[in-house]
């Protein structure tokens, strides 16, 4: 069993997840908004806990790109520009394009086509596609964000490569960090949010790479789109 430091170092470790989790899901309900500041002492305060696991917190949402530090005035909730979402969707669609060649691909490191664990996978990952869309119909914009972030994430650990499928979770979280502070001035978003989410599986269940790449060039072409008009006022 580990020692009294063990235990320590695994409390101060969850505890440092756990703030950082909050933090980005306050980011993405747009209660902390593109520029904010705040210091160590007020985030320590409000959820009761010590400096030192806020402070590693934050400096991981710093190395996400979620927040910029200041070393004289504490940290910032980062300001994405319409720029940095395009920059960002490019990174995405380069990775997903390999992702769904490589899945399409009759691999030997990957799940097999015809492999039954393959179909049992696309099909856990298509029910996150149905709730996905259930909450994009609605307009409900966080529970989309936290069924299309599973979404995403799950499809890419079929690729299996962690470091892709976390790299593709880190542009995923910017592009809503980015989008949201838009998306928050619409009073009713039914209708508004992209929702081809089980499409998307159906093509990669048939193989279909070519089908998949469009699917997600439409849903890019719409997210730009929207994004630029709000971003105009």
């Amino acid at each position: 069993m580990p020692g009294p430091s063990g235990n320590v170092s695994v409390t101060r470790s969850t505890l440092r997840q756990q703030i950082a989790d909050a933090l980005r899901d306050e980011v993405l309900a747009g209660r902390l908004q593109p520029g904010q500041e705040f210091t160590v002492k007020e985030i320590a305060d409000q959820y009761g806990v010590s400096a030192t696991p806020v402070r590693e917190a934050l400096v991981d949402l710093s190395a996400q790109g979620l927040l910029d530090a200041d070393h004289h005035r504490g940290f910032r909730v980062h300001e994405y520009s319409v720029a940095d979402f395009r920059g960002i969707v490019e990174a995405r669609s380069l990775v997903t394009d390999g992702m769904f060649q490589a899945l399409v691909a009759d691999r030997q490191d990957l799940l097999r086509p015809g492999d039954p664990r393959l179909a049992a996978a696309l099909a856990g990952v298509r029910r996150r596609g149905e709730e996905a869309e259930r909450a994009a119909t609605c307009g409900d914009l966080t529970v989309l964000i936290g069924y299309d972030l599973r979404f995403w994430r799950e499809l890419a650990a079929l690729f299996g490569n962690a470091y892709l499928s976390d790299f593709l979770h880190r542009l995923r979280v910017q592009s809503w960090v980015c989008t949201v502070q838009y998306l928050r001035t619409l009073s009713d978003l039914r209708g508004v949010l992209w929702s081809g989410h089980t499409e998307l599986v159906d093509a990669l269940a048939r193989r279909d790479a070519t089908a998949a790449r469009g699917i997600v060039e439409a849903y890019n072409t719409h997210s730009l789109a929207l994004v630029e008009r709000l971003a105009a006022g």
